[in-house]
């Protein structure tokens, strides 16, 4: 019963979706359009007094149409045709169309709403349009439809043939690789939809490399198709491949394109080295140094690159140690060199096995014939070689005393040819230019011509020569290295110049001074010093000496005073001994000076002596000073000849400057009773001073030895506003003669005119030419005592104001 049911169900629903896909497929035209209509009327009234609500009304729509491109024929392409239920067949309804390509690509017809395409279209350029279209009245051109957009898309045609993305492909694979190996991949593009069926869709195929390559249909990789025998560089390194495209899934029909693939195999190491021959033969001068080429060997290998790099290698043979070989990098070739000296008499040729193979090896291909062998031969030539030094070097040890004459070793060579010439030995004398040494020219026998001294060199280097006789040109050096034994003949002296004093309180036994002693001996033993005072020093001697014991010693005190004013040197004779063989000794004299010291023994004074005789003055040192001596010399005969050149200035330039002379006036030295001073007694006593005064005090600077050209002129005047005043309670005769004194002076300084203007009395109140204020002084004014008017200091500026105010106010003024 209930299967019955759920039956009867499953029928209503299958035949609900078959009516409904019926009705579908009648609201699609054939030629595209898809029109839906619906009426949609408007709501009953409400009642009065409520609002009313109104729907949207739609009379048609529509989504969008088909097109299909590349059109050729010569007519325009229908498209649809667009429809309103507002259309009643009147007339009086238009069609409007609007967007991409209205009125240029697409049109409408106005009355009946037919759509069609005016030209060929390309969907590749374009794949659709979007547009606009709408109703409206004829009469009032009033919308009668809302604009509405559709969409117009363009049917795909397999128009396009595929495109690869390059022209030419590069790809490379190793060779001998194995089968299906990926070479390269190629890659094309359609540009048809892929979507609309298979104009897009590509198949790949190989038309050209059969049969090495092949290709995936779908993905368009290149694989190789044969096994690693048949894909061998060496044979074929480069190919051709030609790769096609088509589209429509390869049907029939579609469209193809091509592309190029050059494959290059790359190289492996898949060959090994080998010798170009298997016998070589080369010859080298028995004289060859080491690293001299012997010759070079070749292995050809058909690798390329690192693959093809090679080392050589000795493996076997006499010359094992006698030849080396190393690989040229810019050739590849084997160069053989020699690596010990050779000699043709010992040994005349060598055979020694070469092997050869490549530095990096690949597993895959390694296998033992990746090696390869090849016999060397070489044949030394024989030459006249030099004679031949048995020894490398010579060290010969001799005594410095020994006595000339002295074989000190001998050296031996001979000539390494079969023919054994004679060999004559010399000295270089290049490296004994003192002609120190000799050699015996036949045995080889090396002398002393000179005594030596191990003090002034321990060591001589020279070198022998090995001549033969019959061919000089054949010769040949060896080094003798002489030391020089040391014998015990130089005497121990002080290591140093010793500052020695003692206080003069100090108390016996007191050490003052460590010695020591140097030798320039070198005893195998080292050395060892002994000391003692002198024979001539023992007797009443103010110091000892106390040995150590270790090559020093110290010196002592015998008394607890010494005096610095009763002797303030003296002298230790100190005997130093070397502990050697024969033994040597000498006397060194210690200088001790006596000093006075404070409590704790620091030196305080000491007399002002040398305590080793001063060095002489070198001849570098003499020089210099006679040099500056002379240069000072020749400055002062300079000075004094310029000096006695240079014109006397005159000491009066013009009559009016005349300089003060205040030397003597003002000099305070030893007061009145200084002779250079001015006497105050002559003024007030000139009758009595006058004889003394010209026969002790005569002019310093020039004695007149012309007569007065003028006699005495007595000039009577009152000196009372002069600057010279006589003291504070001196006689009115005493003021009187010192003016008569200085009347007198002026009058013979004025009418001499042998004597300069030194004397001060004569130029001390003297003003000088220029001066605004003129003379302040008496002595050359005959009226002094006259009144003056001061009131021109009033024009020098504030600051003589003042003054003009005092001197030109009356006596009056100050009663």
């Amino acid at each position: 019963m209930m299967s019955r049911s759920v039956l009867s169900l499953t029928i209503i629903l299958a035949i609900f979706c078959v009516l409904c896909l019926g009705l579908s497929l009648d609201a699609l035209s054939l030629n595209g359009q898809r029109t839906w209509r619906a009426n949609r009327k408007e709501a009953a009234a409400a009642p009065r007094g409520e609002k009313l609500l109104k729907r949207v009304r739609r009379g048609w729509m529509w989504n969008q149409f088909f097109l299909q491109e590349e059109y050729t024929g010569s007519d325009y392409q229908y498209i649809g045709k667009l429809q309103s239920d507002q259309d009643h067949g009147n007339g009086l309804v238009k069609y409007v169309l609007s967007g991409e390509g209205a009125g240029t690509i697409f049109v409408i017809d106005e009355n009946n709403g037919d759509l069609h395409a005016t030209r060929r279209l390309d969907r590749e350029e374009k794949a659709f349009y979007i547009l606009k279209a709408t109703v409206v009245n004829k009469r009032t051109g009033q919308k009668l439809e809302p604009e509405t957009e559709f969409i117009i898309k363009l049917h795909d045609i397999n128009d396009n043939e595929p495109h690869f993305s390059q022209e030419v492909y590069t790809g490379t694979v190793p060779e001998r690789s194995d089968i299906g190996t990926s070479v390269i991949q190629v890659t094309a593009t359609d540009a048809d939809d892929g979507m609309y069926g298979n104009s897009a869709k590509l198949v790949y195929s190989i038309s050209q490399g059969h049969p090495y390559f092949s290709v995936d249909p779908n993905t368009g990789v290149i694989r190789t198709a044969l096994g690693p025998g048949d894909m061998d560089r060496e044979q074929r390194e480069n190919y051709q491949v030609v790769i096609e495209a088509k589209d429509m899934a390869g049907q029939r029909g579609g469209l193809t394109g091509t592309t190029m693939v050059n494959i290059t195999l790359t190289d492996v190491n898949d060959n090994p080295p080998r010798f170009t021959q298997s016998i070589y033969q080369f010859r080298v001068p028995e004289s060859s140094k080491s690293g001299t080429p012997v010759g070079r060997i070749r292995a050809a290998d058909k690798d390329v690159g690192k693959n093809a790099e090679m080392y050589f290698t000795i493996v076997s043979g006499d010359g094992l140690d006698t030849f080396d070989i190393f690989t040229d990098k810019a050739t590849q070739e084997g160069v053989i060199t020699v690596s010990k000296p050779l000699d043709y008499e010992k040994k005349p040729s060598y055979t020694v096995e070469i092997q050869v193979q490549n530095t990096q090896i690949d597993p895959r291909f390694m296998s033992a014939g990746s090696k390869d062998m090849a016999t060397v031969r070489i044949a030394v030539e024989d030459e006249d070689e030099p004679p031949l030094f048995d020894k490398d070097s010579y060290l010969m040890e001799v005594k410095e005393d020994a006595a000339v004459g002295t074989a000190l070793g001998s050296v031996s060579a001979i000539d390494p040819d079969g023919a054994r010439s004679i060999v004559k030995y010399a000295i270089d004398r290049r490296t004994d230019m003192d002609h120190l040494f000799n050699v015996h020219p036949e045995n080889g026998s090396v002398f002393l011509l000179k005594s030596l001294d191990r003090e002034e060199a321990a060591w001589h280097n020279i070198s022998v020569i090995a001549i033969e006789l019959h061919n000089s040109r054949q010769s040949s050096h060896v080094s003798v290295f002489i030391h020089l034994l040391d014998v015990n003949d130089n005497a121990p002296t002080f290591a140093t110049v010793y500052e020695t004093f003692v206080c003069e309180r100090t108390k016996a036994g007191q050490r003052i001074q460590t010695v020591s002693a140097v030798d320039a001996d070198e005893p195998s033993a080292g050395h060892k010093f002994f000391f003692s005072l002198a024979p001539e020093g023992t007797y009443r001697s103010n110091f000892t000496i106390r040995d150590n014991g270790d090559s020093t010693a110290s010196i002592l005190t015998r008394r607890a005073s010494y005096s610095r004013l009763q002797q303030s040197m003296y002298l230790v004779p100190v005997v130093i001994t070397d502990g050697d063989f024969p033994m040597q000794s000498s006397t060194g004299t210690l200088t001790v000076r006596v000093c006075t010291c404070d409590r704790e023994g620091n030196m305080e004074l000491c007399n002002a002596q040398p305590l080793s005789s001063a060095p002489g003055l070198s001849t570098g040192a003499l020089i210099a000073i006679l040099l500056c001596a002379i240069i000072l010399l020749m400055i002062v005969v300079l000075f004094t000849a310029l000096k006695r050149q240079r014109k006397q200035e005159p000491l009066i330039i013009s009559k009016e400057d005349v300089r003060d002379n205040v030397v003597s006036y003002n000099d305070e030295g030893g007061g009145e009773e200084d002779t250079q001073a001015f006497d105050i007694g002559a003024l007030r006593h000139p009758q009595s001073t006058a004889i003394l005064e010209e026969s002790t005090k005569q002019r310093r600077d020039i004695i007149p030895t012309d007569t007065l050209l003028y006699a005495p002129y007595r000039q009577h005047g009152s000196c009372s506003s002069g600057l010279l005043m006589p003291p504070v309670g001196v006689p009115s005769r005493d003021n009187g003669d010192v003016c008569e004194f200085i009347n007198q002076r002026v009058l013979d300084n004025d009418c001499n005119p042998t004597a300069p203007p030194y004397d001060s009395l004569a130029t001390y109140a003297y003003e000088g030419a220029g001066s605004v204020a003129e003379s302040l002084s008496s002595l050359g004014s005959m009226s002094s005592e006259a009144d003056q008017d001061y009131q021109y200091l009033s024009d020098w500026g504030p600051r003589f104001r003042k003054l003009a105010d005092l001197y030109g106010a009356e006596d009056s003024d100050f009663s």
